[in-house]
């Protein structure tokens, strides 16, 4: 099953497929199994990816756009012309973009050495003053 796209993300595949160039060509000899694990491996890679399709045919195209989403569970995008936009969510990709959506995590204090340890204990090293937050400003 393709999974269905809203058309804002439609929209801002659409805008990230303008500025690619074609990845894969299907050529004379048609939509073959060679060039369907050419464009899977493809969409593993890159997850949106441009295809030029070097046919005439505006039924052969369509037909082919829909035999690659079906057999490779990904969504179309666009077809203009000779060109077909496909994607399909990376697993991995998804999840390395998770992570650098987190929040950096808050450095840990310092820790003392021994010495300093025994230098606070007896006051002759004074503890690190925290900075004062915003202050609040009263109307």
């Amino acid at each position: 099953m393709n999974p269905t796209l809203s058309p804002i993300e439609r929209q801002a595949l659409k805008a990230r497929a303008h500025t690619i160039d074609p990845l894969v060509i299907i050529g004379d000899k048609g939509l073959s199994a060679s060039v369907i694990r050419e464009i899977d491996r493809t969409l593993k890679a890159h997850e949106l990816i441009k295809i030029r399709a070097n046919t005439d045919d505006r039924l052969e195209r369509a037909d082919w756009m829909e035999k690659i989403c079906t057999g490779l569970a990904a969504t179309p995008v666009q077809s203009i012309g000779k060109m077909l936009v496909i994607w399909r969510e990376n697993p991995e990709k998804t999840k390395e973009r998770a992570k650098a959506a987190l929040p950096p995590q808050r450095p840990r204090e310092r820790r003392l050495t021994k010495h300093q340890e025994e230098m606070r204990a007896t006051g002759q090293m004074k503890a690190k003053a925290k900075k004062p937050g915003p202050k609040s400003r009263k109307r």
